[in-house]
């Protein structure tokens, strides 16, 4: 059986990725920590891999019980696992933010000028003057040494226990919709109370993610579980694929967060 065929093509190389991940493990027995993964990739990787599988383990931790972003430990099914195997590292700085407005995307900004590559940061946290990363061991020295200033504010990182890490409690609202199909402009249509046209140009403008890769399709066909987002509009999930109403209209359950 084509393993392929339960993925979208842009998925393959990960597909592959995975695989390799799965054999290395099998012929030397040893552990392999992967970078952060977003929930989709993390998904992945548990389909091929599998919870059920008698050889492997899988362990994830991104930092905290909320944590979007996830290293995972591939482990043989004997191996003692312990939370130094996850090598992850949590940083904090403080700032101004009486005088000074700090957004998520200035403190990515600021880590990508860096040359910092995004798969070695977990979650970001930012607000009530309180910046907080989960981030790959390796790179810690490297941050706090070259990070000193985000936007117009001048910040200091310093290393604190995992323990400090501000749980994000986030509140997903879930309804029920009924869709001409499952295509992502006819979606966005429904979720976001915009015209087709509307939905159409936001796709063109580059300002639709799809499991946090920018979609530039119309026609680009949704799945059970895919993760939106629409620029200034906030994130939503498809969660469930219901069947076909009596007008042949597609019936989804899709959740907003709030």
């Amino acid at each position: 059986m084509d393993i392929y065929q339960h993925f979208r093509k842009e998925e393959q190389p990960f597909i592959d990725q995975v695989l390799s991940w799965k054999e290395q493990v099998e012929l030397t027995f040893q552990v392999k920590l992967t970078d952060f993964l977003d929930p989709r990739e993390q998904q992945i990787v548990e389909m091929l891999i599998g919870s059920n599988n008698e050889e492997l383990k899988l362990y994830k931790n991104g930092g905290g019980t909320e944590a979007e972003r996830k290293r995972i430990v591939i482990a043989p099914f004997y191996e003692e696992m312990s939370d130094h195997l996850f090598q992850l590292t949590l940083l904090e700085a403080t700032y101004q933010h009486k005088f000074i407005t700090l957004e998520h995307r200035d403190v990515m900004g600021a880590f990508m000028s860096l040359g910092v590559k995004r798969k070695k940061l977990g979650d970001i946290v930012v607000g009530d003057g309180i910046i907080q990363i989960v981030l790959a061991e390796e790179i810690a020295s490297y941050i706090t040494m070259n990070l000193t200033s985000i936007k117009n504010a001048n910040v200091t990182f310093e290393e604190k226990p995992l323990a400090y890490l501000k749980q994000e409690n986030e509140k997903w609202v879930e309804s029920e919709k009924t869709v001409s199909s499952l295509r992502l402009d006819a979606v966005l249509k429904e979720i976001y109370h915009v015209s087709r046209k509307d939905a159409a140009s936001f796709i063109q403008k580059l300002q639709v993610k799809v499991n946090y890769k920018v979609v530039e399709d119309s026609k680009f066909q949704l799945q059970e579980g895919d993760l939106i987002s629409l620029r200034g509009k906030g994130r939503s999930k498809l969660t469930e694929i219901k069947g076909l109403s009596k007008k042949d209209k597609v019936r989804i359950t899709i959740a907003i967060l709030k």
